[in-house]
């Protein structure tokens, strides 16, 4: 997404919603300053920053020293160990919380002092985990101390009441806000969005080596979903693994990144199974708003029809 729509995005957000997210754009390091610094300018309101702490990634200290410098309220950290992200945000009285799939490394972020986990469960757009998140959000809420935001395939106000009766949190929400005027894309990614359908969207090693969920086209076909088996080897050759790593990164963003602003015949669209439930294109202030209303319209249906007292259990047998 272009900086500027970025900025307008989280701007229109803030304004009608609690905290909005960051991706830092795949440019030089100042584009990423001009944008949080017209932020801080335009809203009070807090915000989060989504950085790669992959070590593979050459843009994971210049981007979090100005995180640092900046004093971002939220760091959302994926791919890698966040240690040094987490003490350094922590030094300037700022919070981190971190991108797992598994409670094994949500276990080592806890430790690490991160302030809470987003759960990147089944459905999620980006690089989705395999567990379906009627069981990730309370199976890590079972085991942990820390707060668990719930993220994959939410599109809606009843799906964040479900998640956060689940045990989350909040809800991180990606895809939806990508069909949005706001939204700096390709019009093609936008009309992908709303004509795909949750099983168009499939899981695919080739971009940067770990499973990333994209829009099934053509090319993807083409592309394929595994690596072959000289990237499979290199990837696991404790020699190459970082040099493979930041090739194949490289290559995936660049694809993604060509695909985003413009058209292409490449084209690689990221998105959730979330899709099948986006039927139009909205303004993002707009979309917080219908999120809020159906989340407290879905929280009082449930509490009338299954409130306590006498003949509630037939009730809930029969519905």
């Amino acid at each position: 997404m272009g900086e500027n729509g970025v900025e307008i995005l989280i701007f229109l957000t803030t304004k009608v919603s609690g905290t909005e997210s960051l991706h830092v754009p795949s440019k030089q390091s100042a584009i990423s300053w001009s944008a949080i610094r017209t932020l801080k300018q335009k809203t009070d309101k807090p915000f989060g920053v989504n950085l790669i702490v992959n070590q593979a990634n050459p843009r994971q200290k210049p981007d979090l020293d100005i995180c640092v410098r900046e004093r971002v309220p939220l760091v959302i950290t994926s791919l890698g160990n966040p240690k040094e992200t987490i003490r350094r945000m922590h030094e300037v009285g700022c919070k981190v919380f971190c991108d797992v799939t598994t409670l094994e490394y949500a276990l080592k972020v806890q430790d690490l002092g991160a302030d809470g986990v987003v759960a990147v469960s089944a459905g999620a757009g980006g690089h989705a985990g395999p567990t379906s998140p009627l069981v990730l959000v309370p199976y890590l809420r079972k085991n942990l101390r820390i707060p668990v935001v719930a993220a994959g395939g939410i599109v809606n106000g009843a799906q964040m009441a479900s998640s956060l009766m689940l045990g989350a949190s909040a809800v991180q929400i990606g895809t939806r806000f990508i069909a949005t005027p706001e939204a700096k894309v390709d019009d093609g990614y936008k009309k992908a969005i709303l004509k795909a359908r949750p099983d168009d969207i499939i899981l695919t090693k080739k971009l940067s080596g770990t499973p990333v969920a994209v829009i099934r086209i053509p090319y993807t076909d083409q592309l394929g979903t595994e690596l072959n088996f000289l990237e499979a080897a290199l990837l696991k050759n404790p020699r190459t693994k970082k040099y493979m790593k930041m090739v194949r990164a490289y290559i995936g963003s660049e694809a993604l990144k060509k695909a985003i602003t413009r058209p292409t015949w490449k084209e690689v669209w990221s998105a959730g199974q979330g899709v099948g439930l986006i039927d139009r294109i909205q303004p993002a202030g707009d979309i917080v708003q219908e999120i809020a209303r159906e989340f407290h319209e879905a929280r009082a249906d449930f509490e009338k029809s299954y409130k306590s007292g006498p003949g509630s259990d037939q009730a809930a047998l029969s519905s």
